[in-house]
């Protein structure tokens, strides 16, 4: 073998090396005491995504400190209770597949909602330095002001958008109730496989109002609707960006109006393996509340 082909064979191997050693195997269990306020699917959801930045935190740490708080407000003699996280972006890895679980357990102790998430997966570390991207979920509106995470159904949905470097951005809906994901961006009629992004340009995506650098004709506008019996989907809307190219999921044609789709399966596999390549990708997690 020459020496310039092991050379080669070298710079090949070590980042894949450097790749499989930030990614780590991983298992956790949180347990929830919920307000009053909080439904049971709130509940484990909370409670699952509170073992995943647990699980994130035990391995790689934090930026800063798992930060919590409850608003209480009275309106005309009615107690309202609001319950905030802050931790999605603190934490110094993602998680990129779930091997087992969640699993759960629910109690009820003096009138209190109780519930234990266990799960097993694969974590990822993140960079110190990342890309300070700015991303809205706007509600019925293209102003910063209609920035929401709750929807009811036949509400217009839309994202503002900016980055201070060139790169290619990819945007899908998860939806739990049906076990989909739905790819928003690119658009169903664009031959890219990613969005291609500018820097320091302001985006507002799905508003044929607002093309900015894309063509009007394929621009794709979205209504969310809720589907489960409840009356309350708690969807996720995923953001992924990077400087270099991406090549979305291969998703198929939906019924009616829907964007493209695949199941939640397919999209959990593809998604863990971009996320295990070398390639610099963030990913920005936006839960929603859809009501009917």
């Amino acid at each position: 073998m020459s020496q310039s082909v092991l050379i080669l064979l070298l710079s090949i191997t070590f980042p894949l090396c450097a790749v499989a050693q930030n990614i780590k195997k991983v298992s956790a269990s949180y347990t929830y005491y919920a307000p009053e306020t909080i439904s049971v699917e709130e509940a484990k959801r909370t409670a699952l995504e509170r073992a995943k930045i647990q699980a994130i935190a035990d391995e790689f740490g934090t930026l800063i400190s798992q930060s919590t708080s409850t608003i209480v407000s009275n309106n005309n003699g009615q107690t309202d209770s609001k319950f905030f996280s802050l931790g999605g972006s603190d934490i110094k890895g993602e998680w990129i597949e779930t091997t087992k679980g969640p699993d759960y357990t629910i109690t009820y102790s003096d009138g209190m909602l109780t519930v234990n998430a266990s799960i097993s997966g694969k974590i990822k570390q993140l960079p110190d330095i990342r890309i300070p991207l700015m991303a809205s979920l706007l509600r019925n509106g293209f102003e910063l002001h209609d920035e929401s995470d709750t929807f009811h159904s036949g509400d217009d949905i839309y994202l503002n958008f900016q980055s201070p470097v060139s790169g290619f951005l990819l945007v899908y809906l998860i939806d739990h109730y049906s076990d989909e994901a739905f790819c928003l961006l690119p658009y169903s009629a664009s031959d890219s496989p990613s969005a291609p992004i500018r820097p320091d340009t302001e985006y507002t995506f799905f508003s044929s109002e607002h093309p900015g650098l894309f063509d009007k004709s394929i621009i794709d506008e979205y209504t969310l609707t809720c589907s489960s019996s409840s009356g309350t989907d708690y969807n996720e809307i995923i953001l992924l960006f990077s400087p270099e190219p991406m090549v979305k999921g291969n998703t198929r044609q939906s019924s009616g109006t829907l964007p493209r789709q695949m199941s939640l399966k397919e999209f959990n596999r593809w998604y863990s393996t971009l996320l295990s390549t070398p390639q610099n990708i963030q990913t920005i997690k936006k839960p929603i509340t859809i009501i009917n």
